[in-house]
């Protein structure tokens, strides 16, 4: 069982990293293999909404980190995305890294990459902004299908530098408990799928205009 853990921040050994750094060695200690993912400090185009996915099965756009996300997305059983806090909400990075994400795997018909599988959003802020911002993107599982994992509080951690952040010592206990919450989830649906736990019925999606 692997976990991926995405660091939507431009600064890789930054805050959000300090805490999926605290989350990743927590998963080490259940026995599950994780990877911590850097989206970069490349540009990364948002969504053109053009369609182009459904016929590629990838999305159009080939000049960033998004393709390549989604090609590694495959081998993991579960993830962690995790931004700072900008202007009270997610980064622009990660908003436009996650839109083409999801949208290309679901109009591609590749949505079994996350489908069922477990997820977690983490923010990190100097003050204030972080539901806000876990708001945002728990959306994006929640409209995959994908379980969402929680701590004991919300998913967030506080600081202006990583060594501050090591110093919140109740955002990092969230972290590892989140982690163990995310082993544990994890562990079940290994044993549901051993013990012959049949998947959701599925039925055909419906779409609703309401301009006709």
């Amino acid at each position: 069982m692997k976990v991926l853990l995405v660091n939507g921040s431009p600064h890789k050994n930054g805050c959000t990293n300090t805490a999926l750094e605290e989350i990743a060695k927590t998963l080490t200690e259940e026995g599950i293999e994780s990877e911590i993912y850097h989206i970069g400090l490349k540009p990364i185009s948002g969504c053109r909404g053009c369609g182009a996915c459904t016929k590629l099965g990838r999305c159009v756009i080939a000049d960033d980190c998004v393709n390549e996300f989604i090609e590694k997305a495959k081998d993991f059983d579960g993830f962690i995305f995790g931004s700072p806090v900008h202007y009270a909400s997610a980064s622009g990075a990660i908003t436009s890294f996650m839109d083409r994400v999801f949208f290309a795997t679901f109009m591609s018909g590749r949505g079994e990459i996350f489908k069922h599988k477990p997820a977690a959003a983490v923010a990190s802020a100097r003050r204030s902004g972080t539901t806000a911002t876990l708001d945002q993107l728990n959306k994006y599982f929640t409209i995959s299908e994908m379980p969402v994992i929680s701590g004991r509080y919300w998913n967030m951690v506080h600081g202006h530098t990583p060594s501050e952040v090591r110093q919140d010592l109740e955002g990092l206990q969230n972290m590892r408990i989140l982690a163990r919450n995310m082993a544990w989830h994890l562990r079940c649906q290994e044993a549901g799928k051993k013990a012959g736990v049949p998947m959701p019925k599925e039925e055909e999606i419906v779409f609703t205009n309401f301009i006709r």
